[in-house]
């Protein structure tokens, strides 16, 4: 399984300590597609999210959490290694 788009996201505040010792968390996903699902969820959830290709994937893309709500509208790239 060649995982080649990532998708960072806030971890919500819970009230259990006092800071937070992860603020953000990264999952990987095989496709554009499953990476957009799971961003999707994140962001309908309020969180802040963002999220790209994972090095040495090429062309290199880097969505900023600005940009999420255009990308998840956006048809899905072709992915060339699959």
């Amino acid at each position: 399984m060649k995982h080649t788009w990532y998708v960072t996201f806030e971890v919500p505040l819970d009230g259990t300590l006092s800071r937070r010792r992860h603020p953000r968390l990264t999952n990987t996903f095989e496709s554009e597609a499953a990476a957009k699902d799971f961003a999707r969820t994140k962001f309908n959830d309020g969180l802040i999210v963002s999220a790209g290709t994972v090095i040495p994937h090429f062309p290199r893309v880097s969505i900023p959490s600005a940009e999420i709500p255009t990308w998840l509208e956006a048809p899905n790239q072709v992915d060339p290694d699959q």
